[in-house]
C-alpha cells in the first residue's frame, strides 16, 4: 500500500529499505524475511483494480515486481550488514 508521508505510523521494527523520490519505502518485520533474498522494482502501471493507496485517485496503481538476488548479490547484501529500522531510519 502507499500512502502520502506522515500517513501511516511506522513501528520501531518497520524495515527501511529505500528511497522512491525521496520518500522511505519500509516493509514489515513481518514481511521482510519474505524479501530479504528479492531485488524489488516498484513500478507504476495504468491499468486499473481497486486500491486504498494514493495512487487509486490518479487512476494509476503501483506494482511490485521481484527477481531472486544471485549469489554474488547476497553476498554483498550480508556484507552490508542488516538494513535500518524504525521510522527514524
Amino acid at each position: 500500500m502507499c500512502l502520502r508521508r506522515g500517513g501511516y505510523r511506522v513501528s520501531p521494527r518497520d524495515v527501511l529499505l529505500g528511497l522512491i523520490a525521496d520518500c522511505p519505502f519500509y516493509v514489515s518485520a513481518e514481511q521482510f524475511p519474505y524479501w530479504a533474498h528479492s531485488q524489488l522494482t516498484i513500478d507504476v502501471v495504468t491499468d486499473g483494480g481497486d486500491s486504498f493507496s494514493l495512487e487509486a485517485a490518479e487512476g494509476v496503481r503501483f506494482i511490485t515486481r521481484s527477481r531472486v538476488f544471485s549469489d554474488v548479490e547476497m553476498d554483498a547484501v550480508d556484507a552490508a550488514g542488516p538494513p535500518p529500522v524504525g521510522p527514524d531510519a
